[in-house]
């Protein structure tokens, strides 16, 4: 959801707004081709999820972009949405998004939570919008097109929160992270924090795990989970 299709730089792309950030444009042209768009746009990423930056940098919509210019903008992204590395046998640079795929990706190198291990949190919480909460509140948090559904450790600006929801959520819905592993739901974590899980079989994380749910703004209030 954090991609847009563009970000040509200079004006070019069709998601820049005016007066948007260069490298604002390029974190969210990365986020697009990185987790849903890179099989649309011709660009080959491994079963692992990444893609050689030479090849990214080819690309029409990224050819006024640079090396550097992709290696600054991981290196700040203040929630790491993006990792790079040194491929291991040729030593060429590849990057990938650290989650958020609705691409397949066999290997995102995710590490498995496991209950009552020290990383086993006992809430977690998913931001979204109050003018889903009538949905949600009924149906449960689906994963949609992506093959997670997000959860963050805490709420934006807890102590080592930098990821999980975006920054405008004005709703808070809280798991009961111990109950949903109990009942056989498996979660992982993303090397930048973001607590993950497939759901049940059809995607879903049943309102039976909501533990407790906030109206963030314009001031915080508890919601009725019924």
């Amino acid at each position: 959801m954090d991609g847009v299709r563009g970000g040509r730089g200079r004006g070019r792309g069709r998601g820049r707004r005016v007066g948007e950030d260069r490298d604002v444009c390029l974190s969210k042209a990365l986020s697009f081709a990185l987790r849903h768009g890179a099989d649309q746009m011709g660009l080959h990423l491994s079963t692992d999820g990444f893609l050689f930056v030479e090849e990214l940098l080819a690309h029409p919509q990224f050819r006024s972009y640079s090396q550097e210019d992709v290696e600054r903008v991981t290196a700040t992204n203040n929630k790491q949405r993006f990792k790079i590395r040194s491929h291991p046998e040729d030593g060429r640079l590849q990057i990938r998004a650290n989650q958020g795929h609705s691409v397949q990706v066999l290997d995102l190198e995710l590490r498995a939570v496991v209950a009552g291990s020290p990383d086993c949190p006992s809430e977690a919480v998913h931001g979204s919008y109050l003018r889903h909460w009538s949905s949600i509140q009924q149906r449960g948090l689906s994963r949609m097109k992506r093959t997670h559904i997000h959860l963050a450790p805490g709420l934006p600006g807890a102590d080592g929160v930098i990821s999980g929801m975006r920054s405008d959520c004005d709703l808070a819905v809280f798991i009961d992270v111990h109950k949903a592993l109990a009942d056989g739901l498996e979660f992982f974590w993303s090397e930048n924090g973001v607590l993950l899980t497939a759901g049940d079989a059809d995607g879903m994380l049943s309102p039976q795990y909501f533990s407790r749910a906030l109206r963030l703004r314009p001031t915080r209030s508890i919601l009725p989970l019924q």
